[in-house]
């Protein structure tokens, strides 16, 4: 099982991935807990230059094929032989991101990306895809207050530096997709308490994993 976790800055994704990889471990399910850009040796060099707010003027097309690049090398080393092993993925973003990201936000070609996202990776999709929505000026702030604390590190900060205006065209985005899929996803309200959120996460997860036939708690 393919589990993804989306939103805008200061969702909360980071947080509530980790409760949920504890959450099924301590019901026998075996999980691989993941990220993008990030999580392999190579995608870590191509997250720092993506998230590294000296780059700001780097050009959407770059932006895009970095991205693609990362998540080449990520699904061959993690995501396949993690589901290939009967695992359950967790991941920390996924495709959805670059299709809002590069393609709503930064105003490249959606169905291009889409298309490119078909060439090089196939069927690669995620079986469930959370979306934490709330407001971009909340989500923000949020992330902003973060960096101000030293919860986020400041090399990371490409993104929170980003105005309003492009974070809201992130979170249409996603919202838009939840709407063209709602087989696949499932929109969780991140503007309220942390522990909320976790609950409504787990609600909507556990009559999902039970369904699936390789997962169970022996």
């Amino acid at each position: 099982m393919f589990i993804t976790l989306e939103g805008g800055e200061g969702a909360g994704k980071t947080t509530q991935i980790v409760h949920l990889a504890g959450w099924l471990g301590e019901r026998g399910v075996p999980c691989t807990l993941t990220r993008e850009p990030g999580g392999t040796l190579l995608g870590r060099a191509i997250r720092a230059v993506l998230l590294n707010p000296e780059n700001a003027g780097m050009a959407p097309l770059t932006e895009l094929l970095l991205y693609m690049a990362d998540r080449s090398e990520h699904i061959h080393q993690v995501i396949t032989p993690a589901l290939t092993a009967g695992r359950t993925v967790l991941c920390d973003r996924f495709f959805d991101a670059t299709v809002v990201y590069q393609g709503f936000a930064r105003g490249l070609a959606s169905d291009w990306i889409l298309r490119l996202h078909e060439l090089v990776f196939a069927d690669v999709t995620p079986d469930l895809t959370l979306l934490l929505d709330l407001p971009a000026e909340v989500g923000l702030a949020r992330a902003r207050r973060q960096l101000e604390k030293g919860d986020r590190p400041t090399a990371e900060s490409r993104f929170e530096d980003e105005a309003l205006a492009f974070h809201q065209r992130v979170r249409e985005g996603y919202l838009q997709l939840a709407r063209q899929a709602p087989e696949r996803f499932r929109v969780i309200d991140a503007a309220r308490d942390e522990s909320r959120v976790r609950e409504d996460i787990r609600s909507v997860v556990e009559p999902f994993w039970r369904q699936q036939p390789e997962i169970s708690n022996e």
